[in-house]
């Protein structure tokens, strides 16, 4: 039975008129090879690679992954042993457009081997087909075949899926349809549609069971079939402009719907192309629309009365009851008044125009403002991170105090508001750098986009969140993709405030690796990353020979798991020196990310609630550890990083490292001499203070400075700057990861020490010897936080803290030898129980950090 039928054809010519595509041209089906891979449609999820399909009209184009190993959309797409998925729908955008969104479509919820994927129909007679075809033998007695199909004019495919039970007995077949990595998606009567994560790019699909040809439509969840019984069943996934769009193709498809358009303009009449429509099918089924450049939003809905929202940020919205079915075509105009909102002119002391972060908070009884989703730049929340500094925040009415920030070299700016209809405030902000990092350069060696699969932030807005948070130096460490951020740093003119190489982190059950740099391959599965393996050391061997012998190359362990990586490698509860040679085999660890410090804490662990909330368990602090290890001879440079997968709450900021540099000029760095410098442990770790350290024998963090006998004393000159927005109270010196009293200095106990302008700290600190040592100076902000600069974001809970990597001092000249101090308690192991746990806090007389998250 065909559905082609006169609504369908109306529908069609509606959205043509309306420039939603137009009706020319024949469907293409091919093969992708590697002189092919400009012709590969391109999207934020866009993953296709050579030997994929490509099957397009002039309406819309596809991607069908092929039958490769380990052929995969991103790592996040489905995960174990079965989560490779060729033969499924991995891109599908409007024409053109290269925006897809969608990570993958999976028929029947498609995973694991297939027997072929291939062209059927290359669309010469007016149809191109691409088939995926599962075995009865491959498919443990279920044979599966699917066919993407694409015709003229056709606003998606249409996937006709057949299922054949060869077995000997009765199978249940479950039919269900999977796509992933929507944050926002519906259904509502038999179709299923999903918003583009960041709604600005505009972007909406549906799908939908429909009748197709022979294929009649059946709406079951499951069927059991008998042996040698087969099934049929047909889908129609559209793509569209938003997901009002799609929906009502889907819709159209299924008989089901008229063609309804409505405008917004406003009160002079332009086309309002920045709002949204909210139709409410019901109470939980609210399908968004995006206006095109006309204000316009194209859908087709079924009969019915329905509530239409008319939204646009910053102006007052309206509501309207629309019946569809009392004529062929709704068409309804609406206008809304005037906006309100705040143009933003930011620059630094030279009067050039800066990136930089906006927060409005709600004062007065007016709520904070919901600008976006957290994964992007320009309005997440309640922050908007400009690229440039001139730019215009639409707001609802209301009392705000804005806070402007550039990073914690700059001072902030803050100033109250009120907004009423149609007030545009301008704001001509100055921000001066008044933090001297002279010979230093910001830098964040763990960050993520869409592209690592796990999150959706989009790849630009990870990189406007980096200048905004002034981050000069970021290496693109994806998961399990090689992937250079430089193009999007080029396309967005930042190359005067940010510096990448591309790079990789490679990821699975166990620990993760950071390295750079590497070189993209496109058109290779993961760009040609390579594959993750159980045993660490077996990663950091592939990745330091990765793409030939490089001798300045990062190797850093992610988030690591101290207790098993370095002490208990089998979790039996004995200390077994962890993998034999890994810290030779690694350049660092990360021993601060998104979590406040805990290196003065004074134990390796706390006694809290267990995850998933059930008892208690014993909670590990990779700092103390890492002391501990310091301890017994490993020289392992700590690191401290953001790992991103966002822009507010988990996004960049907070923790950073900074490493010398001979230019301060990012668009002049030298990733060599950085990398260099990092292997040498050159660096600070910091949440925004700048520290800096040295001996008067010219050593600094990762040093070695030789007494040879003649003094048994050191002095440390210790500098510690803060922008107006931060502020320390106190300055420890760590002696073989020890906190001797006579060097912590607070400001309570040692007021004249600290000052109040941005130099907090300039001291010359006489440190005994005994021994050899290596020492950290730990600058701290015991009594603040970073909620000024950080607002609702989650780093607003550090605390400001930076401190060095540490400087060793030989105190015999015969060479540096490690103590073997354990700090007062054993080496950390797996299965440590709460009852012995309680037993070292209580000797060492921590009795509060068995009380915490109880």
């Amino acid at each position: 039975m065909k559905v082609r039928h006169a609504k369908l054809e109306i529908l069609f010519a509606f959205l043509a008129l309306f420039g939603e595509g137009s009706l020319l041209g024949r469907p293409e089906a091919f093969e992708v090879g590697k002189a092919d891979l400009d012709e590969l449609p391109g999207g934020k999820e866009a993953d296709g690679i050579v030997g994929d399909f490509v099957l397009r009209n002039d309406r819309v184009a596809a991607v069908i992954s092929c039958d490769a190993p380990l052929r995969r959309a991103n790592m996040s797409t489905f995960y174990g042993e079965d989560g490779v998925t060729p033969g499924c729908l991995y891109d599908l955008t409007m024409a053109g457009e290269d925006n897809d969104q969608i990570t993958v479509f999976a028929p029947l919820g498609q995973r694991g081997t297939v027997s072929y994927v291939r062209v059927v129909k290359t669309g010469e007679d007016g149809e191109a087909i691409i088939e995926s075809v599962v075995s009865g033998a491959l498919g443990n007695g279920l044979a599966m075949r699917h066919e993407y199909r694409l015709r003229n004019g056709w606003q998606g495919v249409v996937i006709v899926s057949e299922v054949r039970n060869e077995g000997s007995d009765a199978r249940e077949v479950v039919l269900r349809d999977g796509w992933t990595r929507f944050e926002r998606a519906g259904q509502w009567g038999g179709v299923h549609w999903a918003d583009a994560n960041d709604p600005a790019d505009r972007c909406g699909y549906a799908f939908g069971r429909v009748s197709f040809e022979d294929v009649l439509r059946r709406d079951d969840a499951k069927v059991e079939l008998a042996p040698g019984e087969s099934i049929r069943l047909a889908r129609f996934l559209a793509v569209g402009r938003s997901p009002a769009a799609a929906y009502g193709s889907v819709a159209t498809w299924r008989g089901e719907a008229l063609p309804v358009r409505v405008v917004m303009q406003t009160e002079e009449g332009e086309g309002l192309t920045t709002g949204r429509v909210v139709i409410e099918l019901s109470e939980k089924a609210l399908l968004p629309g995006y206006p095109n450049g006309f204000g316009e939003v194209l859908t087709a809905l079924p009969e019915g009365e329905f509530r239409f929202r008319f939204e646009d940020m910053g102006r007052r919205g309206k509501v309207r009851r629309l019946k569809v079915g009392e004529r062929d075509t709704i068409d309804e105009l609406v206008v809304l008044g005037p906006s309100r909102g705040i143009i933003f002119d930011v620059r630094d002391g030279d009067g050039k125009l800066i990136p930089c972060k906006v927060q409005f908070i709600g004062i007065d009884g007016t709520p904070s403002p919901e600008l976006g989703p957290s994964i992007r730049a320009h309005g997440c929340r309640d922050q908007y991170h400009s690229e440039r500094g001139d730019f215009r925040v639409p707001l609802p009415g209301g009392r705000y105090r804005v806070v402007v920030t550039r990073g914690p070299e700059f001072n902030h700016y803050a100033e109250e508001v009120e907004l009423g209809d149609g007030d545009v405030v301008v704001m001509k902000v100055v921000l001066d750098r008044v933090v001297d990092t002279t010979g230093w350069v910001s830098a964040d060696f763990h960050n993520h986009s869409t592209p690592s699969g796990d999150n959706v932030c989009g790849t630009d807005d990870r990189v406007i969140n980096l200048v905004a948070e002034q981050i000069e130096f970021a290496p693109t460490t994806e998961h399990n993709r090689l992937y250079d951020w430089a193009p999007h740093i080029e396309r967005l003119g930042l190359g005067e405030q940010i510096y990448t190489v591309p790079g990789v982190e490679l990821t699975g059950r166990g620990a993760h690796f950071n390295m750079f740099p590497l070189e993209p391959e496109p058109g290779r599965q993961d760009a040609g990353a390579p594959v993750w393996q159980g045993d660490p050391r077996l990663n950091a061997v592939v990745l330091r020979g990765f793409q030939g012998e490089e001798e300045d190359r990062w190797v850093q362990i992610n988030h690591p798991d101290m207790v098993e990586n370095f002490v208990d490698r089998n979790g039996d509860g004995k200390a077994d020196g962890g993998y034999l040679a890994l810290p030779e085999l690694i350049d660092g660890v990360e021993v601060q990310n998104y979590r406040p410090s805990n290196i003065l804490v004074g134990a390796p662990f706390r006694i809290g609630k267990a995850r998933g909330g059930l008892g208690l368990g014993v909670d590990y602090f990779r700092e103390f550890i890492w002391l501990q290890l310091l301890n017994q001879g490993h020289r392992i440079w700590g690191v401290a990083v953001s790992d991103a997968h966002a822009v507010h709450g988990n996004g960049v900021g907070g923790w950073r490292v900074y490493l010398p540099s001979s230019t301060d000029e990012p668009e002049e760095l030298d990733w060599r001499e950085l990398v260099r410098n990092a292997l040498a442990g050159r660096m600070i770790l910091s949440t925004g203070p700048f520290l800096e350290v040295g001996t008067d024998g010219g050593a600094g963090p990762g040093d070695t400075e030789s007494l040879s006998g003649a003094s048994d004393e050191v002095y440390l000159s210790v500098r510690v700057q803060c922008a107006d927005w931060l502020d320390i109270d106190r300055v420890q010196v760590l002696v073989n990861g020890r906190q001797p009293e006579e060097l912590n200095f607070r400001r309570a106990t040692h007021p004249d020490l600290f000052n109040d302008g941005v130099v907090k700290f300039d001291e010359r600190i006489s440190v005994a010897i005994e021994g050899d040592s290596h020492l950290i100076v730990v600058a701290y902000g015991e009594n603040h936080d970073l909620s000024i600069g950080y607002g609702s974001s989650g780093q607003a809970a550090l605390r400001p803290c930076a401190y060095n990597n540490p400087i060793f001092v030989d105190g015999n000249g015969d060479g540096f030898k490690a103590n073997g101090d354990t700090l007062g308690f054993e080496l950390p192991v797996k299965r440590l129980s709460v009852k012995r746990a309680r037993e070292m806090l209580e000797k060492n007389g921590l009795e509060e950090l068995m009380m915490m998250n109880q």
